[in-house]
């Protein structure tokens, strides 16, 4: 979803950051991201996931607090990080990782049919 995402608004992330941004996408570090939400998603959400409601909900607010520390981090120390770029990428990260979360959740529901 990320990379449709940012295939979509790498526009706006380019007039917002312009050569800021890494000439091509550094794997590592993306792909250490993306396992750490996921154990996020399974330590922090689905536990509390009775629920899709929930799942949903408490995706979204993961989501807000794991993009919000990135954002708000880089908006404090970057010049050119934008408030409307932070803002922006912060309701990203809560429709992502609520998406994630729902499907986390039933994956798990699916499994513990089995």
């Amino acid at each position: 979803m990320d990379a449709v995402w940012l295939k979509l608004t790498a526009g706006f992330y380019r007039s917002q950051l312009g050569d800021l941004l890494a000439p091509q996408v550094r794997w590592l570090p993306a792909v250490c991201f993306y396992l750490l939400q996921i154990l996020g998603i399974q330590i922090f959400v689905l536990p509390r996931a009775a629920n899709a409601g929930r799942a949903l909900m408490f995706g979204a607010g993961f989501g807000i607090f794991t993009y919000a520390t990135y954002d708000l981090t880089n908006l404090s120390v970057i010049g050119k990080f934008t408030y409307s770029l932070a803002v922006t990428d912060i309701a990203w990260g809560a429709v992502v990782t609520a998406t994630a979360s729902l499907a986390g959740y039933f994956s798990v529901r699916m499994l513990h049919r089995q």
